[in-house]
């Protein structure tokens, strides 16, 4: 039986998506209509507040020009508009400003100006610029490669459910970088971002339940992960469930099926609105 496990960090800082107004309005209107597909109308509603100085509307223009979405995709017109946002506190606009100083989008790569935007944005409590921070320690872009400090960020972003952190702090505790190695705090860690349906962690928490590492051994419990993984295309994990299942009783597998049928995804990090200025 293959003995691999997914251990790759999260390569990239994660953006924010659209945003919910925080007061009714145009920007109420422009919101129903991105929900809806009607980016044209978003962004027409959408640039009358963001030219007169409206945070949130800037950010969300933002979002229009990053995607493509009612307008041709620019870059560059997203890094703008991100950055108008982001100088008024707008802690969304910080992080994603952030993801494209670090990937080199509409602008130089630049990870000092990424690391200035996203702690910024992590000085307010936003969950995925802590991830973000704990992204570029860990892999020590721009910075010296530092575990302990990635660690620590990753798990002030864990805390507050980002799924590809706990999976981290997960791979952090196998592997003994930056901590005493723990396969019980692992087990912990990637259960966490696999309840939340994260395939890599589903995966390394079957390898677990598979060799006994943190838990007792159980091939129902590995079965039913790395049959989860597997819905979600992971071929490895396909292949490492077939394997299990030749080590199981028909009851056991059975039983192993059953629980992925009726496994539902928990809820992770949400942002949440601060309230208007």
């Amino acid at each position: 039986m293959s003995s691999a496990f997914k251990a790759i960090f999260a390569a990239t800082i994660l953006g924010l998506g659209f945003a919910a107004p925080v007061a009714a309005g145009p920007g109420e209107d422009a919101m129903a209509a991105y929900a809806g597909g009607d980016y044209a109308t978003a962004l027409r509603l959408l640039r009358p507040p963001a030219d007169q100085g409206d945070a949130q509307a800037q950010y969300n223009l933002g979002i229009l020009y990053e995607n493509g979405q009612g307008v041709q995709q620019n870059d560059a017109e997203a890094v703008k508009w991100y950055g108008k946002a982001a100088e008024q506190g707008e802690d969304r606009a910080q992080n994603n400003l952030a993801t494209m100083y670090a990937s080199g989008q509409g602008v130089p790569q630049n990870y000092a100006e990424a690391m200035k935007w996203l702690r910024r944005a992590a000085d307010q409590g936003n969950a995925r610029a802590q991830h973000g921070i704990g992204v570029i320690y860990a892999n020590g872009q721009g910075v010296p490669q530092n575990d302990v400090e990635a660690m620590s960020w990753f798990r002030m972003a864990a805390d507050q459910g980002v799924a590809p952190s706990q999976y981290a702090l997960g791979l952090y505790y196998r592997q003994g970088r930056g901590v005493q190695q723990n396969d019980a705090e692992a087990v912990k860690w990637y259960g966490k971002a696999a309840e939340q349906g994260y395939g890599d962690a589903q995966f390394n928490l079957g390898h677990m339940f598979v060799k006994g590492l943190g838990v007792p051994q159980n091939y129902v419990q590995a079965h039913m992960w790395f049959n989860l993984a597997a819905m979600a295309g992971d071929q490895g994990a396909a292949t490492n469930r077939d394997n299990v299942a030749a080590l199981m009783t028909p009851a056991q597998i059975a039983e192993a099926q059953k629980l992925a049928r009726e496994w539902k995804p928990k809820p992770g990090y949400e942002w949440k609105p601060k309230p208007p200025r």
